[in-house]
Order: structure tokens, then sequence, then C-alpha cells
């Protein structure tokens, strides 16, 4: 695809039923990378050019934590074998949930719930639940795997990544967070403008969107009750307003991808009679959607050099047809 090429605006997008925005067949009818198509080689040579210390920061929590994940998710369990036969020889084993942390949603997490169906208009039906399980390399079904997040995992998120420091934002101007962010709270889009303003960041297309909105801060601040609250409690995030346009922002600037250190990016749970803003991000544009990401060590060195911008990476597991990642991400300065 040239990176030139120009797409709909999200008003020029169809409707499909009750939804607005459909970009299904935007890539192609056969497409399985969504928004990322636009993460094109020349726009990650572009992007390189953020590359000017060679400092990186890592964006990934430990696998570890949660230690009580949310939604009911089942938490990360990690087993050191010792093989004693051998003198000095370990293995290890992990069991997770892989978006009980740090996380790529992928294409077959989240779709157009009251109509059964994901990207491309593809029906629930479709895909096959239980152990995935592939014998060969030289035999596998696309079928069985159709809209994986191996997709992504052999293309990469790798581009210009934009960190927003909302929680900076919301500090410099009012003293102090004006919500908590493990309670439902919708960020509007004029602040999420305003602060892009005031650091200084112009978008551009196919840009990586980091957004920080506290979670990360408050859980290690939190108490341990508070800590064990989050697998226990209805879930109720701070996150991104639901609204039309707060989707024309995220699709007419043609964001590669979007991320937050909140469990859930939009506000959780939308107002009443409010679609999930996933149901659009995921099913009906195939724009990644990342949570968990840790930005704490990010948003430091962005407000000590005053640079919001950098090199973003991304490789997530490389699963045939699995429905989201760790991202395994970093900022390179």
């Amino acid at each position: 695809m040239a990176t030139d090429r120009k797409l709909p605006t999200f008003d020029e997008l169809p409707k499909f039923k009750d939804f607005t925005g459909c970009a299904w067949e935007v890539w192609g009818k056969d497409d399985q990378l969504g928004t990322v198509n636009l993460l094109t080689e020349e726009v990650v040579k572009e992007a390189s050019k953020e590359i000017k210390t060679g400092k990186a920061i890592g964006l990934n929590w430990p696998i570890n934590f949660p230690a009580k994940p949310a939604f009911h998710r089942q938490a990360p369990v990690h087993e050191i074998i010792f093989h004693e036969a051998y003198g000095a020889v370990h293995d290890d084993i992990l069991h997770i949930n892989t978006q009980s942390g740090t996380q790529w949603d992928g294409l077959k997490h989240f779709g157009l719930l009251h109509h059964g169906l994901f990207y491309q208009g593809a029906p629930a039906s479709s895909f096959q639940s239980g152990n995935l399980k592939q014998n060969s390399p030289a035999d596998i079904n696309p079928e069985l795997i159709k809209y994986g997040i191996h997709n992504w995992a052999q293309h990469g998120i790798c581009g210009r990544g934009v960190l927003l420091d909302l929680v900076k934002y919301y500090e410099e101007k009012h003293g102090k967070l004006p919500y908590d962010p493990i309670t439902t709270h919708a960020i509007p889009l004029a602040d999420i403008l305003d602060c892009a303003k005031k650091q200084g960041v112009t978008f551009r297309k196919a840009d990586i969107l980091i957004l920080r909105v506290g979670f990360m801060k408050r859980f290690n601040g939190a108490t341990e009750a508070e800590r064990n609250s989050l697998g226990e409690k209805e879930e109720t995030f701070a996150g991104i307003e639901q609204t039309e346009d707060m989707k024309r922002f995220l699709w007419d600037n043609h964001f590669a991808a979007v991320a937050s250190d909140q469990p859930a990016l939009e506000r959780w749970p939308p107002p009443e009679g409010v679609a999930h803003l996933h149901s659009t991000i995921l099913g009906m544009w195939g724009m990644p959607i990342g949570e968990f990401f840790d930005l704490e060590e990010l948003s430091k060195h962005c407000a000590e050099t005053g640079r919001y911008t950098f090199f973003f990476s991304s490789w997530p597991l490389n699963v045939l047809g699995g429905v989201a990642s760790p991202p395994n991400a970093a900022a390179y300065f």
C-alpha cells in the first residue's frame, strides 16, 4: 500500500446497520491487518529518525501483574523447574491469559456484540474455540487461524509513537487528577486535543497514539486491599469517551494503533444504551487497542526532555490464530 494513498474520512465511511464508520474492505476483502496496513516500510523508515540518543524504555508491566486480574481473567502463574540431575539447569512455565496485563487486543477479541460479527463482518460462529492445535508449519489451516494475532506479530507494530500525558496535563491544570482512574469517568476529546496542543504535538498519518490516563500511578500507590479489589469488584475505569467526535478523531488522524495505561482504553462501562468503542475500533476498523501499558518511566523521560514523540516498536507473540498478546513494546529516543 502506498503511503500517500488517500483514505476515506470517517464521514465518508459507510454505515453498517446501527454503526457508523465501517472500514471493512478499505484494505481489501481479504485483509487481516486492519490499520496496521498503515505501517509501511516508508513509514517505519521515517519514524526511525526519532532515534537520536539511543535511549530505550520498555512499556511492558511485568507479566506477573496484576496478581488478581479484572474481568474474571485467570491470574498469571509462573513455575520454575530445577533439573537437579544436571546440576545447574532451570526451565520455567508460564500460564497466562493474554489480556490479564499489558496487552494488544486483537481482531478476534471484540466485535459487534449484538450482531455477532467481528472485523470484516466475520461471523462469530465461523471461529473455532478450544485447543487450536497445530502439528506442522507445512499443514496450517488458514480458516482455523484467520484474523489471529500472528498477522500483527509477523508484520510488527512499529512506527512513530506519540504520548499524550493526560495525568501531567490534569495535574498542572487542576493541581491534582480530577478523577479516580479506577472509577467510571469519561476523558473528553477536548482535553485530549488541548493536551496535545500544550505538549506541542501534531499528529502524522500512521502514528501510534498512547494515552497516559493514570491507572499505573494509581495502582502503584494503592493499598493491597485496593489492588486485590481489581479482580473482585464490578469493573469501573476511566477512559476515552464513546462519542462520534472521538471516533472521527481516531479515524481521521489515521492512527495505526491506540493504547493507554488503563485496563480498558474506553470509559468503563459505557453509558447505558451506548455501544462499546471496542466494537468500532476493533470490529469496524481493525485497529489494535493496547491496554495496561506501563507509561511511568516513559512519561518522566518525555517531561524531562520535552519530547513526546519517539520510535515505537512492538512484536506481539507469534501465536497462530491468537486472540491477544503481550506487546513486547518499547520506545526509542
